[in-house]
């Protein structure tokens, strides 16, 4: 199923949503790349629970669309409903997680509201706070329309449990990995799991506001939930093999560090001696010069998550991608 609408750039194709498990869905916006995140939803008999939302106004409004119709067509067909009753209207969107703070994620968490209570880890709180809209200033020439700054009011520190008629979801906290206030939404019923972040399907993972070590970490956590179906961040639906790729990524990266850093040159200079070998086709990879940042600070043995100054790494980024600031289609 696809969305009626197409993109302004006609070398991605239109988000498409994908039903992972009766009453679940994954909303992808191909190709995956800098801002073109993964959302979904989960359709009750009287609400939906939403995750994350999209970059930019317009297209957190087209999610929002795309949920009602699918919700409302979905509620209307089942036979416990009187035919009578049957009028195609999408029971509410009661609830919206955000699975970390990042503005792909959480810049169109207002388009939500006042119906959606939005859920979220501590930090995811106190980071979408203290950015702002900041991130905005980073992709020029991308239409970000209205951004209003709206945090998770409910917020917890561990786990929490969500019910959708009689579908668990769980809530668990993963970081710091790829940023300080990762979780997972995971169905252990239907074996589905909404990674956020934690996966990169073809992408290049990006480490720097996070921690290298503890991603690897937060994977094995993973591995352990038994998941069938992933709705990466990033990229295709997928499955579990997907968190292995990620760790083979992030073990090499560490070695690329290792190395840089033993011999005294900087990230900049060892991400343009490395060799990518079977990860030159990942997409965004000037992403090396922010984990190599990130891998140095462990090396340093500064505590995981511990602040780096993004104006001073991004330039660093764009001198290894040419000259060109990341390529984001949003």
């Amino acid at each position: 199923m696809t969305s009626a609408h197409v993109p302004d750039h006609v070398e991605i194709p239109p988000p498409s949503l994908e039903e992972v498990s009766p009453g679940v869905f994954g909303y992808v916006q191909l190709d995956g790349s800098w801002g073109l995140n993964n959302t979904g939803f989960i359709v009750g008999a009287d609400s939906v629970v939403v995750i994350d939302t999209c970059f930019t106004e317009r297209r957190s409004r087209w999610f929002r669309e795309a949920v009602e119709r699918t919700a409302g067509r979905l509620v209307a067909a089942r036979p416990s409903i009187p035919q009578g009753e049957r009028n195609g209207a999408s029971p509410p969107i009661k609830t919206l997680v955000n699975t970390h703070h990042h503005g792909d994620h959480t810049h169109g968490n207002w388009v939500f509201l006042p119906e959606a209570t939005i859920i979220g880890h501590e930090k995811c709180r106190e980071e979408v706070i203290s950015v702002g809209t900041g991130t905005t200033g980073l992709f020029p020439g991308v239409e970000w329309g209205e951004i209003r700054v709206t945090p998770p009011s409910v917020t917890f520190e561990e786990r929490m449990t969500l019910w959708v008629d009689d579908i668990r979801v769980e809530l668990i906290y993963m970081g710091p990995a790829h940023t300080t206030n990762d979780i997972v939404a995971w169905l252990p019923e239907r074996r589905v799991l909404f990674s956020g972040d934690l996966v990169f399907n073809g992408g290049t993972p990006f480490a720097m506001m996070g921690s290298v070590s503890g991603w690897l970490e937060a994977l094995e956590r993973m591995k352990t939930l038994g998941a069938e179906t992933i709705v990466p961040g990033h990229g295709a639906v997928c499955g579990p093999e997907a968190i292995g790729e990620q760790g083979d990524y992030l073990r090499w990266l560490q070695e690329v560090a290792r190395k840089g850093f033993e011999a005294g040159v900087g990230p900049l200079e060892a991400a343009r001696e490395a060799d990518q070998g079977r990860f030159g086709g990942l997409l965004d990879q000037e992403r090396i010069v922010g984990n190599l940042h990130r891998a140095y600070s462990e090396l340093r043995g500064e505590p995981r998550g511990t602040p780096l100054a993004l104006g001073a790494v991004m330039p660093e980024m764009v001198a290894y991608n040419g000259g060109q600031m990341p390529r984001c289609l949003a």
